[in-house]
């Protein structure tokens, strides 16, 4: 695992710095905002009813927890399984300030649960929410027809390349149902003709704070 520092974002909220790779985990122009907009927003938000969500490098936990939060205020069931290969330890999750940013008595209560929670194995964060962390790399995902939404947050293809190439995103085309779609920060021109050449439907959106683009890709009925 990588030495990570704790930063500040431009809208208030911790992310953190890996120096070996020159890369943040999250928008330094606000990793709340980031998230919001590209996962809440464009994700969770564009959908309705109980849903399977596939996130691809859980990270910080910074978006399975403001998903658990939006289950719980939409009423609705999720079930979500988050894939990293390098989990944060405790030290460091702790110390993160994303619990500030919510007005729920419980979300700080979801927070530290949404982090120590077990792997491999579905565990309730709240009533409306499911988390499943496994240790595993999205080139070993083996499912078919079983997610409405991935979230796709891995490091930037300029730090790690191999995670947009083409035989990743025909693993998240098999995974996704029919409808399903992925939403990413990047808008690059690559990834997008990637993204199409395994059968996506790439729809520009609007990117968050800082960001003039993000991508949606979507499983179309062929």
């Amino acid at each position: 695992m990588n030495k990570v520092e704790q930063v500040l974002t431009g809208d208030g909220c911790h992310s953190l710095y890996v120096p070996a790779l020159d890369e943040h985990y999250h928008s330094t122009h606000g990793a709340y905002n980031e998230a919001m907009h590209v996962f809440i927003e464009q994700g969770f938000n564009a959908t309705q009813g109980n849903i399977a969500i596939l996130e691809i490098g859980f990270g910080t936990g910074l978006n399975a927890w403001l998903t658990a939060i939006s289950a719980h205020l939409g009423n609705r069931k999720v079930n979500y399984t988050s894939l990293d290969t390098f989990p944060l330890c405790e030290e460091i999750t702790s110390q993160l300030n994303y619990a500030k940013f919510s007005e729920i008595p419980d979300a700080s209560g979801w927070l530290k649960a949404v982090h120590q929670c077990n792997w491999e194995t579905f565990e309730p964060i709240n009533d409306s929410f499911k988390l499943q962390k496994k240790h595993l790399a999205v080139q070993q995902l083996d499912e078919t027809n079983m997610f409405d939404i991935i979230y796709f947050d891995a490091f930037g293809p300029r730090k790690q390349s191999e995670m947009w190439e083409t035989d990743v995103f025909k693993i998240m085309f098999e995974s996704l149902k029919v409808g399903g779609f992925l939403v990413t920060y990047c808008a690059q021109g690559q990834v997008k003709r990637n993204m199409k050449a395994v059968g996506f439907e790439v729809v520009p959106l609007p990117g968050p704070p800082g960001k003039r683009e993000m991508t949606k890709a979507v499983k179309r009925l062929l």
